[in-house]
Parts: C-alpha cells; sequence; structure tokens
C-alpha cells in the first residue's frame, strides 16, 4: 500500500479489525518521521509486524468494501507471454503482476485497490484494458520475485548459478538442513528452492536426469512431466551430492542404485520426499517423489465419484468381513483411494492395521506396519502377526504371493474387513488373477466382497472451461454418437494463469465396480471364465471404466482425449 495508507489506516480503525489505541500508538512510536518518509506507510507496516492485524484481513476487507474479487498468488502461475507484456521493472515500480490475458483485457493483481494512477499510467503503456483483482501486498511481493525469476522460489537461475560457478570446481560444502538463509551455499538454496517450486507447482515427483550436455529438470504435474529450466551441467555432481545428503545416502557409492528419503515442510504442511538414484552412462539420475499429506484427506466425491458409485464404493468398504480390492496399474491413484476409504472408516470403536512397503503415509488412529525383508518382516509374516492383535480393518500394501493372498482371504473369512491392491486391468480380472496366484475358487468365492478398478484422468480447470462440442472423430473413438451426448454440456479448458495454459488443473479417477453378488459367487465357486464373469456382471449393471469416463465427458469434468487416452472400449 503506497498511495493510500492514510485511507487504509482510518479504514482497518473503522472496520474493527485495529483498535484506534493501537493504531494511535503506532503512530507515536515512530516520533517525528518527515513527510518525505511516509509516516501512515511505516506506520501501518509496524501494525503488520506487530501482529495487530495481517494483510490477508486487510485485503480480505478491502475486497468486501470495493467488491473485488481476491486471487491466490502461491496458486498463480502466469504464462511466459502474459509476462512479458510487463517488464519486471514495471511490474516492481507499479506493484502489479500479469495473470492472463483475455482478448484486449489484461487481468492483474494489485495490493492497493485506489492506486488507479498505476493502473491508468500502465493501461497507457500497454494499450490494453487492465481488469484488477486484489491480492495481499506480501504475497504480491513474493510472487514478482518468483514469477520473474524463472519459477524459483526467493532466488534467482542467474544468482544461484553465477555464485555457484564460482566455487563449483573446488567442490562446495553441503551442510545437512532444510531452510533457505541468505548465507548458505548456493547449492543448497539451488536445490531447496527446487523442491518448494514443485510443491507450489503441486507436482508428483520430480527428476533430475543427467544427459550427455546438459542436466535436465522435469515436473511431473497432474500426471504429465513437464521440462523446467535446468541448471549447468557443470554444476551436476554438486546438485547430486547435495540430494543424496539429504537423503541419507551414501555419497560414496556410484555404481548401485539407492533409495532415501527427504522430510521437508512447506506452508505449515510436512511432505515427504521418497528418493530414488540410478546410476546411468552420464551420471546419476535422481527421481523424488513428493508424498503429500494433504492428498489422502480428500472426502470420496473429490476422488471422481458420481452419487451413485459412491453409494456402492461406501457399502462395500462398510462391512464387517470380506476382502474388497482396488486393481489398476502403477500410478493409477490405488493407494489414495484406500486411505481416503480408511480414514471414512477410521472411527474410535474400530481397530485398524495396515502392512505396507514402505509405509507412504503415516496417518493418525492407524496402526501401520512396514515390510522389512531383510529381517524376515514380509507382507505374509506382518500379516499373520497382525491377526493376533484383533483388528476389526486390515489393509495390506499389496497382493503379491499365494501366501499373502491366503492369509488375507482366510482374515476375511474370519471376520475381518481386508483391504489391498491387485495389478489387473480390469475389476472382473481381480478374480482370475487370485486364482492363479494359486487360491482356490471356493475361498474366493467366498471371501471376496468386490473390486474397483481404476485410471485417472485430468480434470478441466474451473476457471477457463468453457462449452465444447466434440468432433465426430472424437466421437467415433469413444464408440458413441452426438446422440449419446444429447442434453449434456462437454467442456474444454481455454488455458490460463491459474492452469499454466494447459486447461487442465488436477485429477480424478474413472472406476469400474465388480460387485460380487451370490449369482458371481456361486459362478466363481464353479471356476466360470473371466469373460461369463465379466458378460454376468455387466447383465448386472456394471459399467466400464470407458462408461463412466463418458459421464464424466457429459457433466463437464473431463474431455475425450483424457478418456479414450486412460480407457478402453468394453469387449462386449
Amino acid at each position: 500500500m503506497t498511495t493510500a495508507d492514510d485511507f487504509v489506516i482510518q479504514f482497518i480503525q473503522d472496520k474493527g479489525l485495529v483498535p484506534p489505541a493501537v493504531v494511535a500508538a503506532a503512530r507515536a512510536a515512530l516520533g517525528d518521521v518527515p513527510a518525505s518518509a511516509n509516516a501512515d506507510t511505516l506506520a501501518l507496516e509496524k501494525l503488520v509486524s506487530g501482529g495487530a492485524v495481517t494483510w490477508d484481513a486487510i485485503t480480505a476487507a478491502l475486497a468486501r468494501e470495493f467488491d473485488m474479487e481476491v486471487v491466490d498468488l502461491a496458486q498463480v502461475a502466469p504464462a511466459e507471454e502474459v509476462l512479458k507484456l510487463v517488464s519486471r521493472d514495471l511490474a516492481e515500480r507499479h506493484r502489479i503482476l500479469p495473470l492472463q490475458m483475455d482478448g484486449s483485457e489484461l487481468q492483474v493483481a494489485v495490493g492497493d485497490p485506489l492506486d488507479t494512477d498505476s493502473l491508468d499510467s500502465l493501461s497507457r503503456i500497454l494499450k490494453l484494458t487492465l481488469n484488477p483483482r486484489l491480492a495481499p501486498p506480501d504475497q504480491l511481493t513474493k510472487a514478482i520475485e518468483r514469477c520473474y525469476s524463472g519459477g524459483q522460489m526467493n532466488v534467482s537461475y542467474e544468482d544461484v548459478f553465477g555464485k555457484a560457478a564460482e566455487g563449483a570446481e573446488a567442490g562446495l560444502d553441503l551442510p545437512a538442513g532444510g531452510d533457505v538463509k541468505e548465507d548458505d551455499a548456493p547449492i543448497i538454496r539451488y536445490v531447496n528452492s527446487l523442491i518448494v517450486d514443485a510443491i507450489k507447482r503441486k507436482a508428483s515427483d520430480i527428476h533430475l536426469e543427467p544427459m550427455e550436455k546438459r542436466f535436465r529438470v522435469r515436473f511431473r504435474v497432474d500426471g504429465v512431466l513437464q521440462e523446467m529450466k535446468g541448471p549447468p551441467k557443470r554444476l551436476q555432481a554438486s546438485i547430486i551430492s547435495r540430494l543424496k545428503l539429504m537423503a541419507d545416502v551414501s555419497l560414496a557409492e556410484k555404481r548401485v542404485p539407492q533409495d532415501g528419503r527427504i522430510q521437508a515442510k512447506s506452508g505449515g504442511r510436512d511432505i515427504d520426499l521418497r528418493v530414488s538414484v540410478l546410476p546411468t552412462v552420464y551420471g546419476e539420475s535422481i527421481v523424488m517423489r513428493i508424498l503429500d499429506k494433504e492428498g489422502l484427506r480428500l472426502g470420496l466425491p473429490e476422488l471422481g465419484f458420481f452419487a451413485d458409485d459412491q453409494a456402492v464404493f461406501q457399502g462395500l468398504i462398510g462391512g464387517s468381513d470380506g476382502v474388497f480390492l482396488v486393481t489398476g496399474p502403477t500410478g493409477s491413484g490405488k493407494s489414495t483411494t484406500l486411505y481416503s476409504a480408511l480414514n471414512y472408516i477410521n472411527k474410535p470403536d474400530r481397530k485398524i492395521i495396515t502392512v505396507e512397503d514402505p509405509v507412504e503415509y503415516q496417518l493418525a488412529g492407524i496402526n501401520q506396519v512396514g515390510v522389512k525383508r531383510e529381517v524376515g518382516m514380509t507382507f505374509a509374516a506382518a500379516l499373520r502377526a497382525m491377526l493376533r492383535q484383533a483388528p476389526n480393518i486390515v489393509m495390506v500394501g499389496e497382493i503379491r504371493d499365494k501366501e499373502t493372498a491366503e492369509i488375507a482371504i482366510n482374515a476375511a473369512l474370519t471376520g475381518h474387513m481386508v483391504f489391498s491392491t491387485l495389478h489387473t486391468n480390469d475389476s472382473v480380472s481381480a478374480v482370475t488373477r487370485l486364482v492363479d496366484i494359486g487360491v482356490a475358487p471356493y475361498l474366493v468365492s467366498a471371501a471376496l466382497r468386490g473390486a474397483l478398478a481404476q485410471r485417472l484422468i485430468r480434470r478441466i480447470c474451473q476457471s477457463c472451461a468453457a462449452p465444447y462440442q466434440p468432433t465426430s472423430r472424437e466421437l467415433a473413438a469413444l464408440g458413441i454418437t452426438a446422440a449419446d451426448l444429447r442434453g449434456a454440456t462437454p467442456m474444454k479448458g481455454a488455458g490460463c494463469a491459474r492452469c499454466g495454459e494447459r486447461g487442465y488443473k488436477g485429477r480424478r479417477g474413472v472406476f469400474e465396480f465388480f460387485v460380487v453378488s451370490e449369482e458371481i459367487q456361486q459362478m466363481i465357486y464353479s471356476g466360470a471364465t473371466l469373460v461369463d464373469l465379466r458378460r454376468k456382471a455387466r447383465q448386472a449393471g456394471m459399467r466400464t471404466m470407458r462408461e463412466d469416463g463418458i459421464r464424466k465427458i457429459a457433466s463437464g469434468m473431463t474431455t475425450v482425449e483424457e478418456v479414450v487416452a486412460a480407457t478402453v472400449a468394453a469387449d462386449d
């Protein structure tokens, strides 16, 4: 706030955000400040730094007063072409951040709703109409620094690389620690800011890949790899050493793969990074998988269930005994679905124990056991011991062999509810997979309550979604016609600053529920084929993942391309 500080101080006093006596004390504490020093600015900053009020509270009150929209700059990543419209010098001088172009209108974030002079001046320079949105001034300062510094937090690539280059040959001191400080070594600051940037962008993993002449850095966001601005090749060894030190793996070992873990904090949230180091021809490749506990607190609708599917899911996981399986390939969201199910049924009167390899997320109120094969703690051994703890609900990270499968099924038959995962292409194949492992069909028919197959699809960005009519070729790829979408509202993202011009933000699941009825139980017992089981399930009303995807296209959740890429057509 610069041009209207006196107004803002009076405003927060009148609105009751800060008592008048506190405002008077802040002004009095400044003493005789010359007018050129802007005493009101200093008084306002003193009120904020002293904890009397926050910029967020001031901004929210001003937004209500002036009927303006507040933008969360932590979630904003303006496109490069939008940033080029306003130079960094202009952005800092006028305290404005460009967000998104819409025709001849440029959306901008401002910290001061009364600073119309800056808006008018910039509008004349750019020959564009400016549509201002309000943001807390402290957020605005950080966002301008981040967006005009190659996407990194609090430190520019040029600053890091310029300083790091001087010490690259001699080697750098790499002390442990995660906080970014001014006097930290440049490599430490770069690595920390890289991790923070990935978390801010909601990336699921970070890939650092040595190439012949460059060191490539990529983030996986919403399941798609995006290349970022990478460091110079000469810094490759220093960056890898820093990450290996943070992950607590051997710095000297460069011949065999290694696995480690990094613990970090972002915005008050605990973040774990599972680190994999793999020797390659041009150096060690590092992949860091970001494990964010916030993603496990999703309600069932946020997973992508419609009301009817959610009712089926709740019915399956709410049983007192039996086996419920989630199937799909690696990266299809099986763990998130199971954890969300456990959170849903986690009540004080139920004892829940899980056995996982490894324990990726620590959940409150749930006993979690990690597999340690080197000391004989396998899935089967852990499961056998868990049953002596008298649990109501058991989760096995994955059923991989006959011994684990038989113990899990016997647990279900003796009054426990068992959750687990299998790697199969669809839900009905869970039956034949268990039989192939070596479980007797009569045990499968008695214990299995149902299976859920799933894939992940990208969700259309809600900020830039617009009605869209799929072409005849797209409809043919789905195996439907325009008549099948009559009355529906297909959408497509145009691309905006919030989604990084991709048109998608976030992911949801497409699902296939296989519920084991009495008739299907009898078919499993009799050794029915996969084709027969699938036909009977379809007759009973089972929807395929492709059909569930078509429903989500019709509702405007996703696009034809996403559903076609993630699913296969029904085989009947």
